[in-house]
């Protein structure tokens, strides 16, 4: 090499090296320091401090190697034996639904809401349709009903929402989202009458003797329905959605998920944040039968970076209904009728099976990333079996699919899922909310295995774990604590078995949440180099007795090195402010 050339390439290393250095030895933006941090990080499990700048970590371990981060310009903050660990990534949720939960009557039972009696539900109605105005001939809606929970083991019925509301239609969303009680100005708002045939997939109620609807419509039934909910639009939903962020961010969310994405829907999140509301990650997951509109008729695919806080991160399929509702799908009979009296009902699949299998491969050809909803084991099967129709003689090829609840997973269910790389989201906050229900509607042996995490990660899977925001409230530390104790609301233990230590559910609200959208590599745990997405609890969720860590409230929520919500350690069970 001529000497010339070599003196130069020197002078170019010893530039980058002198550069590389500056960056590191800046001064940080923040450094936090003076309580436990729980890194989620195998290689350091725990730091005394972390320091902060450009809204990354860069330092990470004993508090005066990283105090030499500290410039005249520095924040510290002190965590006076407060916790720190990785912010929360949204393993399931439905971000849209804010608006639902910001302008309907919350209709749901203790602890989410205040409703024990039908008599409740209609007064939660009432209560909204005063507070909001809402005048003749406009819609009246709620959400969050649960008959179970209801003294008289019922929803209102049509006649009586038609009494209370002799002026108005009204919808009252089940606390599944899978369906819905109408009064008769809903129904004829919407077209269904007696002629009304039951679709494929859905369920209509009928009244005794007769085929007109009594109101009750489910799954497909219900879904043209929920597509098109009356609501605010415009500029007023952009401003319950910039405001009820909060929602996410007091729960310590820092990566939020709106799962089954609309085309409007889709429309609206990219306007909010191009004006720059988002204080947190959102990652959109279309619905499949809106891929032609939002791709402009392409293969669907992700995007790969966020713009603006916003990406898409894959396509959402259903394939089965829910649980609590009687309508997942499964192998053998409930052992109480279906929602609308059925015998001998097992639930039905969404949409028949070689549907399924042509929107599966074509996820799968475009490349993007399949999040599939199935909850009863046959509904599981379908997932199976659609995957090994669309990726021909490879199934086992990795293609990140995800199944959202799994909830009714079979052992040889979880074994396919490892040798095809699918990764359940499982729903652990049911066996608080609906445990009791399950032991009820598929028996003790099937409801203790519901959402199986310790099996899952006994196989060497990595299963995430969610609320369903608005399902059940947006409450990390309460998917941490169902995880680990698995107790109804009755006191029942729901599968003693299938608890997993309280690393193990942070781990799957934070590392394993970031693997699933491909970004474990800057986000779920607190590492150099990965941005500063981190959360301030009022305790360790590691090393408080297992059977107090719902009492542990957040109280700081950290988006890349800055404060986006702050308050006292109270934690929150209802499903609104």
């Amino acid at each position: 090499m001529p000497a010339r050339l070599a003196a130069a390439t020197l002078a170019a290393v010893v530039t980058i090296l002198t550069a590389a250095d500056r960056t590191w030895s800046a001064p940080a933006d923040r450094i936090i320091r003076g309580g436990p941090i729980v890194t989620v990080n195998p290689g350091q499990p725990a730091a005394e401090a972390v320091a902060i700048a450009g809204g990354k970590i860069v330092a990470v371990g004993d508090e005066a190697d990283v105090m030499q981060h500290k410039g005249e310009a520095t924040e510290v903050t002190e965590l006076a034996g407060r916790t720190l660990v990785p912010g929360f990534i949204d393993g399931h949720s439905h971000f849209c639904s804010l608006i639902d939960v910001l302008t309907q009557a919350l209709c749901a039972s203790p602890p989410a809401g205040p409703c024990r009696t039908v008599a409740d539900v209609i007064a939660a109605l009432k209560q909204s349709q005063e507070r909001r105005k809402i005048g003749p001939g406009k819609f009246v809606m709620g959400f969050g009903y649960d008959p179970e929970l209801l003294a008289e083991k019922r929803a209102p019925t049509k006649q009586e929402l038609d009494a209370a509301f002799p002026d108005n239609p009204v919808i009252l969303v089940h606390v599944s989202g899978h369906g819905a009680m109408l009064n008769s100005k809903a129904l004829a708002n919407f077209c269904i009458t007696a002629a009304t045939s039951t679709p494929t997939g859905g369920v209509i109620g009928r009244e005794p003797g007769s085929n007109e609807p009594n109101g009750l419509l489910f799954e497909t039934a219900f879904l043209p329905i929920f597509s098109n909910l009356p609501g605010p639009d415009g500029d007023a939903a952009l401003e319950l959605l910039k405001t009820g962020q909060d929602l996410y961010l007091r729960a310590g969310i820092t990566t939020a998920q709106d799962g089954a994405t609309m085309k409007h829907q889709v429309d609206l999140l990219r306007i909010l944040a191009d004006r720059g509301d988002l204080k947190l990650d959102l990652v959109l997951l279309p619905f499949i039968a809106e891929i032609e509109a939002i791709f402009n008729g392409q293969l669907p695919k992700n995007e790969p970076e966020y713009r603006n806080r916003l990406r898409i991160g894959g396509v959402k399929v259903l394939m089965d209904g829910s649980p609590q509702g009687r309508t997942a799908c499964f192998t053998t009979p409930y052992l109480t009728d279906g929602p609308a009296g059925q015998k001998d009902w097992r639930g039905e699949l969404s949409f028949p099976q070689p549907v399924l299998n042509e929107w599966v491969k074509k996820v799968y050809d475009g490349g993007a990333t399949l999040f599939v909803h199935c909850n009863g084991d046959a509904a599981i099967d379908a997932l199976l079996e659609a995957h090994r129709f669309a990726s021909g003689n490879e199934p086992a090829q990795p293609r990140g699919t995800v199944g959202i609840h799994s909830q009714f997973i079979r052992r040889d269910q979880l074994e396919k899922y490892k040798a095809w790389g699918i990764t359940p989201s499982f729903f652990t906050i049911h066996c608080f909310y609906f445990g009791d229900t399950h032991v009820a509607n598929r028996g003790r042996a099937q409801a203790d295995f519901i959402s199986p995490m310790k099996s899952a990660r006994g196989f060497g899977l990595r299963p995430t774990n969610h609320t369903d925001f608005n399902v059940a409230p947006l409450d990390q530390l309460f998917t941490i604590h169902t995880a680990v104790n698995r107790v109804s609301r009755s006191g029942q233990t729901i599968g003693a078995d299938e608890r997993i230590a309280p690393l193990e559910a942070l781990e799957a609200i934070t590392i394993d949440g970031a693997r699933v959208y491909g970004e474990e590599a800057k986000k779920g745990s607190i590492e150099v180099g990965k941005l500063a997405d981190l959360v301030v609890l009022s305790a360790n969720p590691l090393t408080v007795p297992p059977t107090t860590i719902e009492k542990i409230g957040v109280e700081e929520t950290i988006k890349e090195g800055k404060t986006v919500w702050r308050s006292s350690p109270v934690p929150v069970r209802s499903l609104v402010r």
